[in-house]
């Protein structure tokens, strides 16, 4: 494990040494950076790789949360790294922090795969509601609901053990930091920034993703000049999960355009 104190937060990460142009890779609301293992695995490029849990995740300090804190810990921990000119990867808020990284950090982004999110995600009553319920009796209430738009229904009713894992990984994920990134995502509208994205981009929709639906993913590719789109069937919200061979392939070819 690995751990580096900046921005007076304490972050866990993991940094992979590799060849060529770098990758980081951006999880979602309620999960840690171990959703991209089966990517990584997947993965035709052996290049230097960057994972984060971000604030309030996994092993890392809640702190103060607001989405330009999200981004200034990664850009500080890319600089510590020297990682520039890198194929940011992001899923859900994760696709939001690659957002607001492109457009206060350029030079850090050479290319974007922005995975189930949109230029802004849901409304502030539902972000509301979600934040009174998670700071006044925590995350196992919601944890069901959630589970059913992280995944497809098939992948529920065939993978139990791994579906009693990943709600695990939900709801023991500080409360604090679940409702802090909550409200971050709820303030946060890229919706004039991506319509400024000039670098690379490939955006990936789950056909049976109820949290970002393909619709939302879709408005998104058609902001950003010279978007790709693709929408990977049987899958969710988090196709790292449900579909890591498919997208490591899209994060493969975008990466080989740019090398």
């Amino acid at each position: 494990m690995t751990f580096e104190t900046l921005n007076e937060v304490t972050l866990h990460y993991r940094y992979v040494s590799g060849e060529g142009m770098p990758i980081v890779f951006l999880n979602s609301l309620g999960t840690d950076f171990r959703i991209w293992d089966s990517v990584m695995d997947h993965l035709s490029v052996k290049a230097p790789v960057l994972c984060i849990d971000k604030r309030g995740h996994g092993l890392s300090d809640d702190g103060p949360i607001t989405m330009g804190a999200l981004v200034g810990d990664v850009s500080t921990l890319m600089d510590q790294h020297d990682m520039k000119d890198a194929l940011i990867c992001g899923v859900s808020v994760g696709g939001l922090i690659a957002q607001g990284l492109a457009a206060t950090r350029p030079d850090l982004v050479a290319g974007l795969t922005l995975c189930c999110t949109g230029a802004k995600i849901g409304d502030a009553d539902g972000w509301n509601a979600r934040i009174q319920t998670v700071e006044s009796q925590g995350i196992a209430p919601i944890a069901d609901a959630v589970l059913e738009r992280w995944f497809s229904e098939g992948f529920r009713t065939k993978n139990p053990s791994d579906l009693a894992g990943y709600r695990n990984m939900l709801i023991r994920t500080s409360a604090a930091g679940y409702a802090g990134v909550c409200a971050a995502i709820r303030d946060s509208d890229f919706t004039d920034q991506a319509r400024r994205i000039t670098v690379p981009t490939y955006c990936i929709a789950g056909a049976n993703d109820l949290a970002t639906p393909p619709a939302l993913v879709q408005a998104l590719a058609g902001m950003i000049k010279g978007a790709r789109y693709e929408e990977l069937d049987n899958c969710g919200h988090l196709p790292s999960i449900e579909q890591p061979a498919a997208t490591a392939r899209a994060i493969s070819r975008l990466y080989e355009t740019l090398k």
